[in-house]
């Protein structure tokens, strides 16, 4: 029989079973490799019994309903699968599992013999031939000359070559998580009774070598080094021990100077000591250090006391409203990144959230919490780990580990919080109240800023709501995050309300020649989605710069502000 020509755009011929099968299939046994629904997969067939084609009832393969394009780029291959038989629901693995045959027992066949002859036609100065497709019945090795590119054979894989790539395939899974162990610190219990020890343990990091002034190592055969260059260089790397050595003399003292320690954390603190930084500045962590022991022994044992009795009838004896919340907020919490997606990760965030929540019945669980608790977790992991946090499995770690941190993030957290309670309790308020503030403010520092939004119809809340509600947390990365709260801790307790006022002021004041020509629809939008993904330490520092000049000027004349 003389099947129809398949479309110009080659396509796989597979048989599943059995030809003797009926033939029919609907539109969806054809999976298009242009298609965004659904991951490529590579010769992930399972074993089938491949017919002989010369077989009466062999159906030749018919066009692929044809689907609108898609920007898809996860889609690789040259060409599309059409299914010659519809395949039985259970003939593909999961998708993380691919079954590779060894070619030359039983591999794939590509017969290229339409485009082949067509070349060889032109090389002989002939017209390219087009022909249909024929089955030859006497042929057993059932390649079919079709237009375009055909694979056929058998699929049934060597089972010696996938019991090898499994073997290979646990061998490196065990290889990664010996890896993911060894990044845990040895002295793990010593940091846990107090973080002082952590600090006193951790091995320096080599000096940064600095070039040769006689030898210009960035830029060949450009000549010498200039000495000025070489200099700063030293100098930016004395700076930087200089701070370093400040920090561990304040945080190795008997009883801690906090007046000095909120002095040298202004302008930021190194992220090996952030995490007992922390804890002093918000007043968890006793200041002397005789007490750390026993306080720290006691809190975390007060917060287990407070799970065990929020969680003792299961999930079924939770606040429903709640926890209904939690569990829709946490997995959304801090996309794409690798510790958000642990199961670790995400059920402590839940016990904090929720223990937090029924301690605090007048506001309760509200959106945007769950994120202000994320850099206390990611930031408190690092003590006990040498490697980046936010690709670390906190599952990995001794259980009484991850509940240091879980318990340690949640006071810290409570502490936080207790100073903004306002912009959570019924309507919130501590953020209707800065809003109105920051409104004044930026009529005073940016009057043609301020007029613009107002002709536009831009109202403060349209935009600043999230910026109060969440601290900025959706504007800035969780690195740039942790820059800007060791300011606002070393600022006091009342900076998390008071002066970060001053700093979305200045954030806001920051894209104001770009805002003035844009419309009500530009403003917001730009707002929604602003261009911070490169920032540093260096952008941000700038920023709580110029809040702080703002706080020096205004702060004391309060009478700008209507509310008060």
């Amino acid at each position: 029989m003389n099947p129809r020509s398949p479309p110009a755009r080659p396509h796989i011929g597979l048989h599943f079973s059995s030809f003797g099968a009926s033939s029919d299939w609907a539109e969806d046994d054809a999976w298009d490799s242009t298609s965004d629904s659904e991951s490529p997969r590579q010769s992930t067939m399972v074993h089938s019994t491949w017919g002989k084609p010369g077989s009466s009832n062999m159906t030749a393969p018919k066009n692929v309903p044809k689907k609108p394009a898609s920007n898809s780029s996860s889609s690789t291959l040259a060409f599309s699968y059409t299914h010659v038989q519809a395949p039985d629901p259970g003939s593909y693995p999961p998708r993380g599992e691919t079954l590779v045959a060894d070619p030359s027992k039983n591999g794939w066949t590509i017969v290229r013999t339409s485009n082949s002859r067509r070349n060889s036609d032109t090389r002989h100065g002939q017209d390219p031939i087009r022909e249909e497709p024929r089955l030859d019945p006497d042929v057993s090795t059932g390649d079919i000359d079709v237009e375009g590119d055909m694979i056929l054979g058998d699929l049934e894989p060597d089972v010696a070559i996938v019991e090898s790539r499994q073997r290979g395939a646990s061998v490196t899974s065990k290889h990664k998580s010996t890896q993911s162990t060894s990044k845990i610190r040895l002295d793990v219990d010593a940091i846990v009774t107090d973080p002082l020890n952590g600090i006193k343990n951790r091995l320096q990091p080599p000096p940064e070598a600095i070039p040769d002034a006689t030898v210009d190592t960035s830029r060949p055969n450009k000549g010498v080094e200039r000495p000025d260059k070489v200099e700063k260089l030293r100098r930016e790397r004395s700076i930087k021990t200089n701070k370093r050595q400040k920090f561990v003399d304040c945080l190795s003292n008997i009883d801690v100077n906090i007046g000095e320690l909120r002095k040298i954390a202004w302008a930021g603190i190194p992220g090996d000591l952030r995490p007992m930084a922390w804890q002093l500045l918000l007043g968890y962590l006793p200041l002397p250090r005789s007490l750390r022991a026993t306080t720290l022994a006691r809190k975390r044992g007060e917060y287990q006391n407070m799970v065990d009795l929020a969680f003792a009838k299961g999930k079924d004896g939770l606040d429903q409203q709640i926890w209904h919340q939690i569990e829709i907020d946490v997995p959304r919490t801090r996309p794409g990144v690798q510790l958000w997606m642990h199961g670790a990760t995400q059920r402590s965030l839940e016990r904090i959230l929720y223990v937090w929540a029924i301690r605090h019945p007048a506001s309760g669980y509200v959106q945007g919490i769950n994120d202000l608790a994320t850099p206390f977790i990611q930031v408190f992991l690092s003590s006990y780990i040498e490697s980046d946090p936010q690709d670390f499995d906190p599952g990995l770690l001794p259980p009484h580990v991850l509940h240091a941190i879980e318990a340690d993030s949640f006071w810290c957290l409570s502490r936080l919080l207790d100073g903004i309670q306002d912009n959570y309790i019924s309507a919130q308020p501590g953020i209707q109240r800065s809003l109105s503030r920051m409104a004044e403010l930026v009529a005073r520092i940016d009057a043609p800023l301020f007029a613009h939004l107002k002709a536009q119809n831009v109202e403060f809340m349209q935009f600043a709501f999230r910026w109060m509600n969440c601290l900025l947390m959706r504007e800035i990365s969780v690195q740039n995050t942790i820059r800007m709260w060791d300011t606002y801790l070393a600022e006091g307790p009342d900076a998390f309300s008071q002066f970060h006022l001053y700093v979305c002021s200045a954030f806001l004041v920051r894209w104001s020649e770009k805002l003035r020509t844009m419309d009500f629809q530009g403003v917001i939008m730009f707002l929604q989605s602003l261009p911070t993904q490169d920032w540093g330490d260096h952008e941000i520092e700038m920023l709580l710069s110029e809040a702080f000049v703002l706080s020096s000027v205004w702060h004391n004349a309060q009478s700008h502000f209507t509310g008060k």
